[in-house]
């Protein structure tokens, strides 16, 4: 199975059982085989959760472990701890569920800064350290972390560190009448995630990370993906600007969009298409922007209609 057919059949998948939401679905699945992480942010019920294991389900001996994430986790809960062996008297390292293929991490902003920090190692590096023992992570490391956005009694702010981390960031919103009532008729018997059989393998998923390093991005997307994220800098209504890890972001996440479009280069519709989800939630506006109602997605909107266009 050629990595085309690969990425085709895994978005068809997962979009079977979360109804209405093809974009999102190939957003997300374009994150994970690009290495990075995504944050989805929206009202409870519109399939966050549904999504995350839909995915797992698709592909074959992956593993998945979620993390309800609450004011009284510690780092230890999701890391792991050594514990001591009685019988010999050596401490014996129990991995915590960062290690896994896919993490949800529920609720994210529900713990305290401290527990959020555990996962910037291992969402930056691919590794983590425990006691002074460094620890590699799969080649599969895909995190989805979900929050409310209206919901704030009993949550933390996620930090610009934490956020920096993601590379994309995405909404699903509410499906049509139609396609809501297609969802009811889905579930008449049971979930639909629960008929969903796997589609690919996780050695699939690992060549479809390295066949999206083969998508061509010519010289001048290059520049033009690093002219968008430097916009971001010294732009009058942001404080806190877009970082390189953004330019990253946008180069291999477009990359990945490329392959499952079925297509072999990246065009700069493709990366206008994603800018607004890799860039915007890196940005901390001024005051006078967000009073002024100001979104980051919205100067994101501008920047991409007054940079230059490569051709």
């Amino acid at each position: 199975m050629t990595p085309q057919e690969t990425a085709r059949q895994l978005e068809a998948a997962v979009s079977s059982v979360v109804r209405g939401q093809t974009e999102v679905v190939r957003r997300v699945l374009a994150c994970m085989v690009s290495g990075g992480h995504i944050l989805l942010e929206d009202y409870p019920g519109t399939g966050k959760t549904t999504l995350a294991k839909a995915i797992a389900k698709a592909i074959g001996g992956a593993r998945f472990k979620r993390v309800q994430f609450t004011p009284d986790l510690l780092p230890s809960d999701i890391l792991g701890i050594s514990v001591l062996d009685p019988r010999t008297q050596e401490f014996r390292f129990h991995p915590g569920p960062v290690f896994t293929d896919i993490l949800l991490a529920d609720e994210i902003n529900r713990a305290s800064p401290r527990t959020q920090s555990a996962l910037l190692e291992a969402m930056g590096e691919r590794q983590a350290t425990i006691d002074g023992t460094r620890y590699d992570l799969d080649g599969l490391f895909f995190v989805i972390a979900t929050q409310n956005p209206v919901e704030f009694r009993g949550t933390y702010p996620l930090p610009e560190a934490q956020m920096d981390r993601f590379a994309m960031q995405c909404a699903l919103g509410y499906v049509s009448a139609a396609e809501e009532a297609e969802i009811l008729a889905d579930h008449a018997d049971k979930a639909p995630v629960d008929r969903l059989e796997s589609v690919a393998e996780r050695e699939d998923i690992i060549a479809l990370m390295e066949a999206v390093k083969a998508i061509r991005f010519r010289d001048e997307l290059r520049h033009y993906a690093v002219a968008l994220v430097g916009a971001t800098r010294g732009h009058p209504q942001v404080q806190l600007a877009a970082s390189p890890r953004a330019s990253l972001a946008l180069m291999k996440v477009s990359q990945a969009m490329a392959l499952f479009r079925g297509e072999e280069f990246v065009t700069p519709e493709v990366i206008q298409l994603i800018a607004p989800d890799v860039i915007a939630h890196r940005m901390v506006l001024a005051p006078e922007a967000r009073y002024s109602g100001t979104s980051a997605r919205q100067i994101v909107a501008d920047l991409l209609e007054t940079i230059p266009v490569p051709f």
